[in-house]
């Protein structure tokens, strides 16, 4: 009886809290349906300290989604020969799915897919362990990286038409979204400078926008299958040369014209790290959900949230809901973020430049809005 009685009293002392969370939750989902943190997956060594960040700083700023960059970080079972030699067991994978589901927290798991099979002199371990899936393989890795570089190297692609290249990243896919019990998955996408090579027996001579769309359309539709939804980083969308925003942030092979090939379920993550470029409002007119994603740059991240605020408001009808929130991202591993966050080690040179200012400063604009 004291046992019933002591969980009944229990009970009765955390519904308040729980319920009160809940409402703030659906109060700041209202007002921005993704609130969103992408970083690297943990290694193995830094799942638990990840796993407090997670409760101790994501779940009170609110945040909602969180996509990892997992790539090879897995030990995946379809294809061990691709495993990271210090990767992330299924029981690591469940204890961060653990935690998000407990902090009402949607967890998205990212494999970069056609470009950044590579990095300056690194090849990755698609293309290292099967290395004739390789758009261009006539471009050898140099000793020592630089840009720019004679062969326009910034990072490797897979060919997307190869016979072979999808069995293989697919069942990477599927394996990685069953592993995070998750509906959605990130493609990556970005940053795609080798498609279409002279070189290549498949693709020479074809529509870049075509090849882009083309595999964009593969991987939806393989996730479609599972009713999961596709995003992409939304850089290979945007025409660079006719907006101004370089071949970083927009297209300079001609990709842009892909945004009217690909299905409207895709989910546009616009990146802009220096300016707040207005491009949100362009993927929403085009009929896609987008959701602004800041980098490093506390300025430009507070003008960022108040332009989908206010896109938000003033929108169409019909356009309101595709202004779907902000996401942060952080382009480091996972221990020198924590490192940074909690001023275990300074960035003399990035000032207050860094990502988790930038993190601090964005949800605190979110969270002070009435």
């Amino acid at each position: 009886m004291r046992i019933v009685l002591r969980y009944f009293m229990l009970c009765l002392l955390t519904f308040p809290l729980s319920y009160q969370m809940t409402s703030a939750q659906k109060q700041s989902e209202a007002r921005l349906p993704i609130r969103g943190f992408c970083i690297a997956a943990p290694t193995p060594s830094t799942v638990d300290p990840f796993i407090t960040f997670i409760q101790s700083e994501l779940a009170p700023r609110q945040v909602n989604t969180l996509v990892l960059r997992v790539d090879f970080n897995y030990q995946f079972v379809s294809h061990p020969e691709l495993r990271d030699s210090f990767a992330l067991s299924k029981a690591d994978v469940k204890k961060l799915v653990a935690v998000c589901k407990a902090q009402n927290i949607r967890i998205i798991p990212q494999i970069n897919l056609l470009g950044h099979q590579s990095w300056a002199g690194t090849v990755y371990n698609l293309l290292r362990v099967y290395p004739h899936l390789d758009e261009t393989p006539h471009i050898k890795m140099p000793a020592q990286y630089a840009w720019p570089n004679p062969d326009e190297l910034y990072c490797k692609s897979y060919c997307p038409l190869h016979p072979e290249v999808h069995g293989i990243v697919f069942a990477l896919v599927d394996e990685i979204c069953d592993a995070f019990e998750t509906n959605a998955f990130h493609a990556g996408m970005d940053e795609v400078f080798y498609l279409g090579d002279d070189k290549c027996p498949r693709c020479a001579g074809r529509d870049k926008a075509e090849l882009f769309a083309g595999e964009v359309r593969a991987i939806r539709d393989h996730l479609a299958l599972k009713k999961r939804e596709l995003w992409i980083w939304g850089d290979r969308l945007l025409d660079g040369k006719t907006t101004g925003l370089g071949m970083w942030e927009g297209s300079f092979n001609n990709t842009h014209r892909a945004i009217d090939m690909i299905p409207k379920d895709v989910i546009i993550c616009d990146w802009h790290y220096e300016r707040p470029d207005k491009t949100a409002v362009y993927f929403a007119m085009k009929g896609f959900n987008v959701i602004t994603c800041p980098w490093r740059n506390s300025t430009v991240a507070v003008a960022q949230a108040s332009d989908m605020l206010t896109f938000r408001k003033d929108a169409t009808a019909e356009m309101k809901d595709r202004f779907q929130g902000m996401m942060q991202t952080v382009w480091s591993d996972t221990e020198s973020f924590l490192d940074g966050f909690y001023s275990r080690k300074k960035d003399s040179a990035a000032g207050e430049n860094t990502p988790w200012d930038c993190f601090r400063t964005l949800y605190k604009k979110l969270n002070e809005l009435p």
